[in-house]
């Protein structure tokens, strides 16, 4: 069994918990804790589990016995264990009420083909699971799930390197920290070409994030664990105080959540220069801000529109990124991607300079945007789409590269905007293209008086004809 098959049966054990009145996103919750139990025992890792609550002693339980015993359980590794099993039972409660529907959660997970998850990963099975609860609309997930295929090509544009410290602050299940741990193991053929020294640090330092969300923040800690990964996942709002921990990094990678702060308000942190109640905005700060000053430090953001284009604190936000940063690509991504249908996004590649001036001269921007056709589950967003764009963007001469989405500003140029780079949609109908109607109106009235005078003629012509005799 395949792990894209053992994920579709996880998943359609979720018809069983309708009647409990449970949702899609309690439903991967729930699993989340059956699950781990599970694997640790498959792993051989259950040393920090109390052995009176390891997966053996909760598949022997029945009935009202059973749910008792499950609420123990929660409650004991959420308050008396250490460590990631703590960190990931804290505050853990059951939303199933049926004891039966529980039993067949357990029976199920009990008789997969955990030799064949094995084989493939159960990391890379866990996230599966995490995506196609994305997918599902009804789950309200997808706004803690970025497309895969977009995550991997941020990734190796940003190329994360073995020793450099990696941070997602709005980390969702943490795919972009996962997916930046791939891309250096992939390079030093599994950590095989790094010293032991090197090798810990990358488990246990190298990727960290933060998650807003309790039960988001929960499916990040189990994801990194399966992929053994070891770096501080904070549960906090990165736009208050507590996110000024998160600073000196070499690489960031993520994709904010949009949106304004509920009421209006302004960030909490005291340490921003422009205050305002735009989420993106300050996480643009922030990220901009958390990035060493030493030219090498480099990041790469999914912020929506409004970011290129705000005015206000947004243009002085925008003026403050490209002072400290060279801003040196936008990528103009396709709607419907992600997100609301309507709502579009683009990438922002930007490298931190090592003085707070002027380090944005120009920018290139890559519409992939304009004339592509409509993504969605029947024609999902692919590699292949980005292919062009990732030629133009590590060319060795970028001013060589013929590609009609490929163009570039000065900062001179661009004035106050970042609204740039759109190519000519075939779809809409341009004006420029609309005839002049004032000489459409003349070209008309000499059309009809040309037709006018071939009538006159040819009515002249019959008459003449009729008043011909005919010889026969």
């Amino acid at each position: 069994m395949t792990n894209a098959e053992i994920v579709s049966k996880l998943w359609n054990l979720c018809n069983v918990l309708r009647d409990d009145g449970i949702t899609y996103h309690q439903y991967v919750t729930e699993l989340t804790y059956i699950l781990f139990l599970k694997m640790a025992k498959e792993t051989g890792s259950e040393k920090n589990i109390p052995e009176d609550y390891r997966w053996d002693a909760l598949k022997t339980k029945e009935g009202m016995e059973l749910k008792r015993f499950y609420e123990e359980l929660l409650r004991e590794l959420g308050e008396h264990c250490t460590g990631r099993v703590q960190e990931i039972y804290q505050g853990a409660r059951s939303n199933i009420e049926e004891p039966a529907n529980l039993k067949k959660i357990i029976t199920n997970i009990d008789e997969l083909d955990w030799y064949s998850a094995k084989e493939e990963g159960l990391g890379n099975l866990y996230e599966g699971l995490l995506e196609k609860n994305a997918n599902e609309k009804k789950s309200g997930a997808g706004q803690y799930f970025t497309p895969r295929v977009l995550i991997d090509v941020m990734t190796e544009l940003i190329a994360p390197q073995p020793g450099e410290r990696c941070n997602d602050p709005a980390c969702g299940t943490f795919g972009f920290m996962i997916a930046a741990d791939h891309y250096v193991k992939e390079h030093t053929n599994d950590w095989m070409d790094l010293t032991e020294e090197e090798a810990e640090f990358e488990q246990k330092e190298a990727f960290t994030g933060a998650e807003l969300v309790h039960e988001t923040h929960r499916l990040a800690l189990m994801n990194a664990m399966l992929h053994d990964i070891e770096g501080k996942i904070y549960l906090c709002d990165t736009l208050s105080n507590q996110g000024k921990v998160m600073h000196g990094f070499d690489v960031v990678l993520t994709n904010p959540p949009f949106g304004t702060k509920k009421g209006g308000e302004r960030a909490n942190r005291d340490d921003f220069t422009y205050q305002t109640s735009n989420k993106q905005l300050n996480f643009l700060q922030h990220i901009y801000r958390s990035l060493k000053a030493d030219g090498k430090a480099r990041a790469a953001v999914v912020l929506p529109d409004n970011v290129l284009f705000a005015d206000g604190e947004g243009e002085r936000i925008r003026a403050d990124l490209m002072d400290k940063c060279n801003l040196h690509t936008v990528l103009r991504l396709p709607t419907g991607i992600f997100y609301a249908q309507g709502v579009k996004t683009n990438v922002l590649f930007f490298t931190r300079g090592t003085a707070d001036q002027n380090n944005t001269e120009e920018v290139w921007f890559y519409d992939l945007r304009t004339n592509m056709p409509s993504f969605g589950k029947t024609n999902p967003l692919k590699y292949d789409h980005f292919r062009e764009f990732i030629t133009a963007y590590t060319a060795e001469n970028r001013h060589a590269v013929e590609d009609d989405r490929w163009s570039v500003f000065t900062r001179e140029e661009l004035g106050n905007t970042l609204d740039k780079g759109l190519i000519r949609d075939d779809s809409v109908l341009d004006y420029d293209d609309l005839p002049d109607p004032i000489e459409s109106g003349e070209e008309c009235i000499a059309q009809l008086e040309e037709a006018v005078d071939l009538l006159k003629s040819v009515i002249k012509e019959l008459k003449s004809l009729e008043s011909t005799e005919i010889e026969v």
